[in-house]
């Protein structure tokens, strides 16, 4: 394929993972993660077609739940953690892999229901959800991995858990392990404690299960990316128009399978494909600032076109409507707070974490939380995206040939 050229390749061409035969020792769920790739250039909406205003309920501002915490917030009780706990001894006692973690295998009891009603706000809705008083090491006594164990258990009944990197992590770990933030070329932001600008993952959901704080900063900023899109059209519809071309290219860090290019070049925002019975077509957004800033690389020697003055721009507004749009939140140790990529952006703030050779930080964990991201797809009551992959069981994620799929259960 010619540098930066949409696929057109019709999906039937393309085998989805949910029909591969895949080795269930790399692959124990039975499902491979289907990966970053391009979109397919015909079905994607010209900007005329996009809304002008967007009146639903995925369109939010941060004073709605400010005042009203109750409707984003769940505490898990005592019941419904007896069950995650019965699951998660049940699962380890099996023997199996924490990677062939599916709903079928870990049932939630009386915490069942109340997912099935999350999940549908989440994909549907505002797209964020936060559970309070998970049992961790920490305030439970649990280990490392009944931890992850019931984490993911959980997770599966929103979501099929997808690989997060090149290295296959389905359970993943946003942990200072000091790499340079200032090499985006080939580091990930997670793995520093460097800012986060406001973004969406590689997956349908993200989840995030904090272990420990840092001693100051790693707070959590969300907006609902449709909102902004709303003040785009009414304040820059240049810049909204600007943001539906596929004319930006993603750097994908050197994560790519044999003969795959190194970016993906798409929008950074999108409609749905058609549905049937003329459904109402949402608004989608892909964006990361620091994947479109890494690939000078490729830029200064003529490969693929620079950013140009206009695309800059663009994201400073994106940046600046963010953080005016932005509800703010502190993970607590034993919060978990899940999000919809499609209608929601995150951002973290920079952190410090505690010094072990000082007396008030001797014996303090390093901020550390879990993550996972989960594939929720069109079969599934997913998003209908312009990707090959959109029926596929595990869309979405980063994946790297047939490297297998893996839960450590610490940053690596």
């Amino acid at each position: 394929m010619a540098p930066g050229i949409l696929s057109e390749q019709p999906p039937e061409q393309i085998t989805p993972s949910s029909k591969q035969n895949l080795s269930t020792t790399s692959f124990p769920s039975g499902y491979k993660s289907s990966g970053q790739h391009p979109p397919i250039a015909s079905q994607l909406a010209p900007y005329s077609a996009f809304p002008k205003h967007i009146d639903s309920a995925t369109a939010w501002s941060p004073s709605t739940y400010q005042s009203n915490p109750k409707s984003w917030i769940h505490p898990l009780t005592p019941a419904e953690n007896h069950d995650l706990s019965t699951s998660a001894d049940a699962f380890l006692a099996s023997g199996k892999p924490l990677p062939a973690i599916t709903k079928d295998v870990f049932p939630l009891g009386v915490l069942g229901p109340v997912i099935s009603k999350l999940r549908r706000d989440l994909l549907n809705d505002k797209g964020f959800i936060l559970f309070k008083n998970f049992p961790t090491p920490a305030t439970a006594g649990w280990s490392v991995e009944k931890t992850a164990t019931a984490y993911l258990g959980l997770s599966s009944h929103l979501g099929a858990p997808v690989s997060q990197n090149g290295l296959g992590h389905i359970l993943g770990h946003v942990k200072d392990l000091g790499d340079d933030p200032t090499a985006i070329d080939r580091v990930r932001i997670y793995r520093t404690n460097a800012r986060q600008f406001f973004h969406a993952d590689d997956s349908d959901i993200v989840g995030l299960l904090c272990l420990a704080r840092a001693q100051e900063g790693g707070e959590s900023d969300l907006c609902s990316s449709n909102e902004v899109w709303n003040v785009l059209q009414a304040e820059r519809p240049d810049i909204a128009e600007l943001f539906t071309k596929p004319i930006w290219y993603f750097d994908r860090k050197g994560e790519v399978s044999q003969g795959e290019e190194e970016w993906i070049k798409s929008c950074v925002f999108y409609l749905e494909k058609e549905g049937q019975n003329g459904v109402e077509r949402r608004v989608y957004c892909k964006y990361d600032p620091y994947f479109l800033r890494s690939l000078t690389r490729f830029s200064d020697q003529g490969v693929i076109p620079p950013l140009s003055g206009e695309q800059k721009e663009a994201m400073e507004v994106l940046e600046s409507i963010c953080h005016r749009l932005a509800l703010h939140m502190i993970l607590e140790v034993g919060d978990v707070q899940f999000l919809s990529n499609a209608q929601v952006l995150h951002a973290r703030t920079a952190y410090k974490d505690w010094n072990p050779n000082t007396e008030e930080g001797k014996g303090k964990e390093r901020r550390w939380l879990m993550r996972v991201w989960l594939a929720t797809s069109e079969d599934e009551g997913g998003w209908r995206l312009p990707f090959h992959d959109s029926h596929d069981f595990k869309r979405g994620g980063i994946q790297v040939d047939d490297r297998p799929e893996r839960c450590p259960l610490d940053a690596e």
